[in-house]
């Protein structure tokens, strides 16, 4: 199906759940069990709808703009010797050489090539055109990295922020002005290691069609995204990223232990101070936005509208809707819900990717390990940006 075509059927999966939950609420009842577990079939079909009209999307766009892509591609914070290195064509088919056959039986001059990308755990640091097909699978797997600020980092780097505004007063004339100054403070992110192991056969390696980048780049993206969004919604801080979660503040706590209203909902809203709800974006779990889903203003209009166009976020109140596994649940005592500039959350990139070959790990079964890491850090660096519901 094209992007039209999954899109109208979204359209009219959304319709059929909006029915459903109307003919129930006129008929002054719940879903019965058999209604809830079509109402759950339905919720996961338009999702899938969603998710398949942005990846054609996304495809889309890279076709049409490969050219740019390949003029201005991702750059790993390393030195600047290194930069122009690692995107030249010797290094790239070098690297490749050497995932697909090893070290040990590969050219001199290959490793020479490669010496400018050595790692000091014996791995090589990935070509540019690798990190670029990286990124974009971390972009396409954890949403958060298109909202959240991204800084490429050398070492342990310290972000200020101001913590407080100074104000301004009316004056007489020729009267003396009042002192009245910010307060500053800063944020040390300090670079976590993440790290996986993925194997592959030595039959698909010897295959010269075999694409050892891509594939290498599209799993370890897709591995780093789902543990980046993890640790960015709820990462404890300790080994990992400080999780959105624990850096905002409270907005409003819900009169329910396992149920949230729509009046809470536009309470959460106003709780963030208008220059960060102006750019904000909300959080929850799948679960949550199922409840949520079923929420309507005071003219019985669902406050959740969903995306129809591809690329286009489903809504609340005006404002995007990301879903993420990592978000708290809807129960007792948890923050459920979490609405904010997200833009003040800062992800420190800690140079590129690293990639060693692992011979002789997995030789018993005919297969050739692939270990690569990245290092970084998140936090959020102002609480009053994001605000969070917590559950009674």
């Amino acid at each position: 199906m094209d992007i039209n075509d999954l899109l109208q059927k979204r359209g009219e999966t959304v319709e059929a759940m909006n029915k459903m939950l109307d003919t129930a609420e006129k008929e002054g009842r719940d879903l019965t069990s058999d209604e809830q577990g079509q109402f759950d079939a339905m919720h996961e079909d338009q999702a899938k709808f969603k998710k398949q009209a942005d990846n054609k999307l996304q495809v889309a766009n890279l076709q049409r703009d490969v050219g740019v892509l390949n003029s201005a591609p991702y750059k790993a914070p390393v030195g600047s010797d290194v930069k122009s290195a690692l995107e030249t064509d010797d290094y790239k088919q070098a690297f490749n050489n050497v995932m697909r056959v090893g070290k040990s039986v590969a050219d001199p001059s290959v490793l020479n090539a490669l010496q400018v990308g050595t790692d000091s755990e014996g791995g090589y640091i990935v070509p540019t055109e690798f990190e670029t097909q990286l990124v974009e699978a971390l972009q396409d797997i954890n949403e958060l990295r298109n909202y959240v600020t991204v800084i490429p980092v050398g070492s342990d780097r310290n972000v200020p922020i101001e913590s407080s505004l100074g104000t301004a007063t009316w004056t007489a004339e020729e009267a003396a002005y009042t002192e009245s100054d910010a307060a500053f403070g800063q944020v040390t992110l300090t670079p976590y290691k993440l790290g996986t192991i993925i194997k592959v056969s030595e039959e698909l390696l010897s295959d010269a069609f075999f694409d050892v980048e891509g594939y290498l780049a599209r799993n370890f993206g897709k591995r780093f995204g789902l543990a980046e969004e993890t640790a960015f919604v709820n990462g404890s801080g300790s080994g990992q990223p400080t999780g959105i979660t624990d850096g905002s503040s409270l907005g409003v706590t819900a009169a329910g232990a396992a149920a949230i209203t729509a009046d809470e909902m536009i309470d959460l809203y106003h709780s963030v101070a208008r220059p960060y709800r102006a750019n904000g974006t909300w959080i929850a779990a799948d679960a949550t936005v199922k409840l949520i889903r079923k929420l309507k203003d005071g003219d019985s209009q669902y406050m959740w509208q969903p995306g129809l166009q591809a690329g286009q976020p489903d809504m609340i109140l005006g404002r995007p809707f990301l879903t993420s596994a990592g978000a708290e649940a809807a129960t007792t005592g948890l923050k459920s819900v979490l609405f904010g500039d997200l833009s003040y959350y800062t992800v420190a990139d800690r140079q590129g990717t690293v990639v060693q070959r692992l011979n002789e790990l997995y030789a018993a079964n005919g297969q050739v390990g692939f270990r690569g890491y990245k290092r970084m850090d998140g936090e959020l660096t102002l609480s009053a940006a994001v605000k969070h519901l917590i559950q009674a």
